[in-house]
């Protein structure tokens, strides 16, 4: 997606070898950018890139890992940004929207809340002739230049895989299975899905596994637990393993089975290489995450950014090697798509040398002592 001229400026950007890219919200220093809820230094200057993160409650990633990520990435390669947080709210969403476009904004990246909202954002930002990246989730209809994500199908493959796995370590052939899905309004809860579904396909079709039961858990810990913990007990307690959408919700679902007294025999899956996710993971809780290191989004997008900042529509079109159907539209959008890891504590080490997660923070109190025979360091 860069002219040669950009590729020299981009030199000090790690590389990387994907599938494609993913793009990822992220923070600098305040002359570059503003705290979640706050308003940037550099709109009125004329800001390169926007960008709208959705909450800091559905995954810790977004503040934690997606924002220092971007941030360093667009540092790194000169571009200003200017980040936000819309805390979970549409209202701030649609103002932050407007006042970045307003502001003069060159692309906006948002990783969208619903579907109507970013909807609007979007053609805000086509109708005032700026560039637009769907980082993460892609939405529907809306229409943005490029998308930029995991392979989100493939993140739903690991976990169903990584159920498998636990389930033959366990030494169960025969299981009842639950799903606890992301929330409708995300476009990649049902890629996740689609993702598990075929990766459980043949062992539910050959009556190995049964799907005794499937409810959303809205991206929420209570409310998955709280649905969880319905179909844990209208089948009996008989509930083998579930696939569990994300990290956050999977500490819901944890927190019912210790309740129950059956923490670590139902193999729980994960997603985001959370700090919490990781503990579970160490204590028995948690069978895997799916990690999705931020700074390979982050890579992607500064890269991504500055080629339509400087109109190089060639250099975009050679990093956006793939593509995604809009489901409404029925358009294919140009998309960068890095590979997920499915990590247990065999490869936790990863996550640590990356530098997406801290020792310190996860080897903390009771934990330490699982650290410690793991070989974390």
């Amino acid at each position: 997606m860069v002219r040669s001229s950009v590729f020299k400026r981009l030199a000090v950007v790690s590389t990387m070898t994907l599938v494609a890219l993913t793009a990822a919200a992220c923070g600098g220093d305040d002359s570059s950018t503003a705290d979640s809820g706050g308003s940037g230094d550099g709109g009125s200057s004329g800001t390169d890139v926007g960008v709208i993160l959705p909450d800091a409650t559905t995954s810790p990633r977004w503040e934690a890992n997606d924002k220092p990520s971007l941030s360093a990435a667009f540092d790194a390669a000169g571009v200003s940004y200017d980040i936000q947080n819309a805390q979970g709210s549409v209202e701030t969403f649609g103002t932050l929207c407007d006042q970045m476009i307003g502001e003069g904004v060159k692309v906006l990246m948002i990783v969208n809340i619903d579907q109507e909202s970013g909807k609007a954002c979007l053609n805000k930002a086509t109708d005032a002739g700026v560039q637009s990246i769907d980082y993460d989730r892609l939405t529907p209809g809306g229409g943005a230049s490029y998308y930029v994500s995991f392979d989100n199908v493939g993140v739903g493959g690991l976990m169903g895989t990584g159920l498998i796995s636990a389930l033959d370590e366990a030494g169960k052939t025969k299981a009842n299975i639950v799903y606890v899905d992301g929330a409708a309004t995300d476009n990649n809860a049902a890629l996740f899905k689609d993702g598990y579904e075929a990766a459980l396909k043949d062992k539910i079709d050959s009556g190995d596994y049964t799907l005794v039961g499937e409810q959303s858990g809205e991206w929420d810990a209570t409310k998955a637990g709280d649905v969880f913990e319905q179909m844990y007990t209208d089948n009996g307690g008989k509930v083998d393993g579930a696939v569990v959408a994300n990290d956050t919700m999977a500490g819901g679902v944890i927190a019912r089975l210790k309740a129950a007294g059956s923490a670590g025999e139902v193999p729980v899956t994960g997603q985001d290489a959370s700090v919490e996710g990781l503990q579970n993971i160490l204590l028995g809780f948690q069978a895997g995450t799916v990690y999705k290191n931020t700074d390979l989004e982050a890579d992607a997008a500064s890269k991504l950014a500055i080629a339509l900042i400087d109109g190089d529509t060639d250099g975009a079109a050679a990093l956006a090697t793939g593509s995604v159907t809009d489901p409404d539209t029925g358009d294919e959008v140009p998309s960068a798509l890095a590979t997920p890891v499915w990590v247990t504590v065999d490869n936790m080490q990863q996550v640590f040398d990356d530098g997406y997660q801290t020792v310190a923070d996860v080897c903390a109190g009771e934990v330490a002592k699982a650290c410690k025979a793991a070989g974390i360091s």
